[in-house]
């Protein structure tokens, strides 16, 4: 009798860290020129949880998810300066870095990168 198994697609992203834990500078490339930010990530009882500041502003990082198979990570910063807005991170950790995109609402969609300080 002749098998007919596969073996499952592999998704992993084997750069993918098992932890993003620490500090990591944020650069959002927006079209008023590149926007510094730092968000720092930590895991309490088993969830992850973490704030992002920028221009004076310190805000909690809301909705933080992190898969450590696919280096899949995404998180939500709603700022109030200069404008009240909800930004939607979501991205892929390889190694020290995450590149991904964040939507800012009406604003559109700007890519972002991060390296890990």
């Amino acid at each position: 009798m002749e098998s007919n198994t596969k073996k499952a697609e592999s998704t992993t992203n084997s750069a993918a860290p098992g932890s993003v834990d620490g500090s990591w500078s944020v650069t959002i490339h927006g079209p008023t020129g590149p926007q510094a930010t730092t968000l720092e990530l930590k895991t309490v009882d088993g969830v992850l949880t973490g704030t992002q500041s920028a221009m004076g502003q310190l805000e909690e990082a809301t909705s933080l998810a992190y898969d450590s198979k696919t280096g899949e990570i995404s998180w939500i910063n709603k700022i109030k300066k200069p404008l009240p807005i909800t930004l939607k991170f979501q991205g892929t950790v390889e190694s020290n870095s995450i590149s991904g995109k964040v939507n800012a609402a009406i604003m559109g969609s700007f890519p972002f990168t991060a390296v890990k300080k």
